[in-house]
C-alpha cells in the first residue's frame, strides 16, 4: 500500500511541452537554440510568479510546482534547494499512450533531480483499446514499484478521454466530439469511468500517493473518487483537481466543489493561471514584471478559494 499524502497541496503546473510549443509559441520541433532559450525563459517567468504568490501569502508548506526537466531543469534545482514541493513528469509529452520520456533511463533522471513527486500522466479509458491499456498498465506498474522501493512519492494524472461509441451512446452524432456531447460525457459517464479506472490500476498493483484528476461538477462524484482512492488501507492517499485549461468561472466552481470534500487536498491549475500572461509577454504586449504579477495573483486566487471552501 502507498504511504499516501494527505496534507494540503496547491500545485502550479507548467510541465507542458508539446502543446506549449505548438499552441502558445506556434513553433515546431526541433527548436533552434534561441527558441529553446526563450521557452526556458518563459517558464522562469511562471516560476517567478509562483514565488511571488508564496511571498504574498500562499503558504509555502502547501505550495508546489510541476515542471519538466527539458525546459525547467534550472527551476527544479533551484526549487529543491529552497525546500519547495516539486513534481517532475516522467511521461513523454503529446502521446496518447504512456511512455517514459527517457526510456530505460527514467530512474536516473528522477534520482538526479530528486523531486518530491514523480508524476505520470496517463490517458486511460477502461472501455478503450485493451492492448493499449495493457501496455500502459505494465509501464505504470514498473514505475510504481520503483518509486515504492526508493521511498519516493508517486502522483498519477488521470485523464479519461471518451471513446467514439460512448459519445454516440450518449446521444452524439458521428462527429462525436462536439462540445455538447463532451459536456454530457463529462457529467454523466466520465465519473463512473474514473472510478473504474482507479480500481483497475489499483488492482494491477499501481499505487500512487496522490491522484490528480479531472474536475467533477457534482460533490457526490468527488466523494466517490475519494472513497475509491482510499479504500482497503489507503486512508492517506490524496486527490487533487486539475483545471484542464478551462475558463476562470469553471475553475472557481470546480475548486469550491472539490474543497468541500474531505480527501481532496488541493489543486493543480496550470494554463488558466499563466497562459494569457505568458502569451502577452511573448508577444511583447506586457512586461516580464507585469506577467509575473498576473500569474501570482491568479495562483493566489485559487489558493484563497480552496482555503475558504475547505473551511466551510
Amino acid at each position: 500500500m502507498p504511504n499516501g499524502y494527505d496534507k494540503p497541496l496547491y500545485i502550479l503546473p507548467f510541465d507542458h511541452r508539446h502543446s506549449y510549443l505548438s499552441k502558445l509559441f506556434q513553433w515546431q520541433e526541433p527548436l533552434t537554440a534561441e527558441e529553446t532559450a526563450e521557452v526556458a525563459a518563459s517558464k522562469q517567468v511562471i516560476y517567478e510568479g509562483f514565488k511571488a504568490a508564496v511571498a504574498n501569502g500562499v503558504l509555502p508548506d502547501r505550495a508546489g510546482i510541476l515542471v519538466d526537466e527539458e525546459f525547467g531543469s534550472a527551476i527544479l534545482r533551484d526549487a529543491v534547494s529552497h525546500g519547495t514541493i516539486t513534481c517532475m513528469p516522467v511521461e513523454r509529452s503529446g502521446q496518447e499512450e504512456f511512455e517514459f520520456e527517457y526510456g530505460e533511463d527514467f530512474e536516473r533522471h528522477i534520482e538526479e533531480f530528486n523531486p518530491t513527486f514523480a508524476k505520470a500522466l496517463v490517458r486511460y479509458n477502461p472501455e478503450g483499446n485493451a492492448r493499449h491499456n495493457k501496455r500502459q498498465t505494465e509501464q505504470l506498474h514498473r514505475l510504481s514499484g520503483y518509486l515504492a522501493r526508493s521511498h519516493r512519492l508517486f502522483m498519477i494524472e488521470l485523464i479519461v478521454p471518451p471513446e467514439q461509441a460512448q459519445l454516440v451512446h450518449l446521444g452524439g452524432d458521428q462527429k462525436a466530439r462536439l462540445a455538447g456531447d463532451q459536456d454530457v460525457y463529462d457529467r454523466e459517464l466520465r465519473p463512473k469511468l474514473m472510478v473504474e479506472t482507479i480500481r483497475t490500476l489499483q488492482g494491477a498493483g499501481i499505487e500512487p500517493d496522490v491522484w490528480k484528476v479531472e474536475a467533477l461538477d457534482r460533490r457526490e462524484d468527488c466523494e466517490k473518487i475519494v472513497e475509491t482512492a482510499r479504500h482497503y488501507g489507503r486512508e492517506k492517499v490524496g486527490c487533487i483537481v486539475l483545471g484542464h485549461g478551462s475558463d476562470e468561472q469553471k475553475v472557481r466552481s470546480w475548486l469550491k466543489t472539490a474543497a468541500s470534500v474531505s480527501g481532496f487536498i488541493g489543486f493543480a491549475v496550470g494554463r488558466t493561471t499563466w497562459w494569457d500572461a505568458v502569451a502577452a509577454w511573448h508577444e511583447k504586449k506586457i512586461s516580464r514584471d507585469e506577467a509575473i504579477v498576473q500569474i501570482a495573483k491568479r495562483f493566489q486566487e485559487w489558493a484563497n478559494i480552496f482555503d475558504e471552501a475547505h473551511r466551510i
